[in-house]
């Protein structure tokens, strides 16, 4: 009899939750929250639509606790203010078949979208693409907390999990990392102290919804910058998680700092983070994640049954194919088509997928989004609307 496919094998997490298979939509950012933090009728559908797709959890990305270190002003926004009705219905129609919904808990901090933000990262910076104030120790206190009282709404919503977020230059991988992070108290110097927030955010938020709720972390196994968090660094971070409540740690890479470029936006054939993840395997017991650059059934499949991942995280590919984990395991496809864009310009590949969830969202397909040029006016024209709607909302 032959060997089952290990993708499709369910994994218990640690909390003693049970994926369905090995397969994850990782976090984007799909900026389809509607200006005043709350869910739309479209970005309910989109999370549907990967449900019924097969996959095992979905994650959204850079979920707020507050309206000011936003990264999007289509991000979701969940706080006491919040209309908690609406995030039921995404947590309800996000979690069937099977699925598991979870919110990725933001912070951009430095990296905050300006036209609706003061950015603030651990150290002041006065650089030509990115200026922000430092935070005060009494700021960084807040933070736990804040990330806490999230993720128990989350619970209370409905969803199925939480993810933070300490990957991609945003708050917790700014204090990880030493280019944004120059500070010379507790939460700075070596990394014992950089990675001080990020263990007593997890400590907070799983004191604040107990010992049965998923919580994922994200993690950057370098920042691919000079000067930032290395891969050495990195896998101490690993190895403090190792003792830690966590229940999945997803490993990527890469910082959105200004004009650096995204792994993903490159033209290697991926999966890119395999060699740290097989690092990572000798300093935690805890299930691996590996997200980026998984494009064929072949390269998910192996990562599984070699043992490096027990769960792959595909972003660009379920805008491509919603249903990728059911066609795999029925053995449809392969590949999904991925479009090659000529001379993009910075962000513009994000444009274009973002505009994908968009049209995916309204039931439409791809050709809706149109080329490259128009996918990056209808993105600006959108984030544009929102600003102003995120500004009169929160009385800014």
């Amino acid at each position: 009899m032959a060997n089952p496919n290990p993708l499709f094998k369910p994994l218990t997490l640690p909390c003693g939750v049970v994926l369905k298979n090995r397969i994850a939509k990782s976090a984007m950012s799909d900026s389809l929250g509607d200006g005043t933090g709350h869910p739309t009728a479209d970005q309910v559908t989109l999370y549907r639509r990967w449900a019924d797709g097969g996959l095992a959890v979905s994650i959204i990305g850079e979920v707020q606790g507050g309206p000011g270190f936003a990264e999007k002003p289509g991000n979701l926004v969940l706080n006491a203010n919040s209309d908690l009705a609406r995030f039921r219905d995404l947590a309800a129609q996000g979690g069937q078949n099977g699925a598991q919904l979870w919110l990725q808990l933001g912070h951009a901090g430095a990296l905050a979208y300006a036209p609706t933000s003061d950015p603030k990262g651990p150290s002041a910076l006065d650089l030509p693409d990115l200026h922000c104030e430092g935070l005060s120790l009494e700021d960084i206190r807040k933070v736990p907390g804040e990330f806490a009282a999230t993720a128990r709404l989350a619970q209370q919503a409905g969803f199925g999990g939480v993810q933070i977020h300490a990957a991609h230059g945003f708050l917790l991988s700014q204090f990880l990392s030493p280019l944004f992070n120059k500070r010379q108290d507790t939460y700075g110097g070596g990394i014992d102290n950089r990675m001080r927030l990020v263990l007593e955010t997890i400590q907070a938020v799983r004191d604040a919804v107990g010992p049965q709720f998923p919580i994922a972390i994200k993690l950057n196994s370098s920042d691919q910058l000079e000067g930032g968090l290395s891969a050495d660094d990195a896998l101490k971070v690993v190895a403090a998680l190792d003792g830690s409540s966590i229940d999945l740690i997803d490993i990527s890479g890469g910082t959105y700092f200004p004009g650096a470029k995204a792994a993903s936006d490159g033209a290697g054939r991926g999966p890119y983070f395999l060699d740290f993840a097989r690092r990572a395997r000798a300093v935690t017991t805890k299930p691996l994640m590996v997200t980026g650059g998984f494009k064929t059934h072949a390269q998910a499949q192996a990562a599984v049954a070699d043992g490096v991942a027990d769960v792959v995280g595909l972003a660009r590919a379920f805008v491509l194919e919603p249903s990728l984990p059911d066609l795999w395991q029925d053995g449809q496809t392969d590949t999904p088509t991925f479009p090659r864009f000529a001379h993009a310009p910075e962000g513009g590949i994000t444009a274009w997928y973002t505009m994908g969830m968009t049209q995916i969202g309204a039931g439409r397909d791809l050709s809706a989004v149109g080329d490259m040029d128009q996918a990056i006016r209808d993105y600006d024209a959108r984030d544009k609307r929102r600003t102003k709607t995120w500004l009169s909302h929160f009385h800014r």
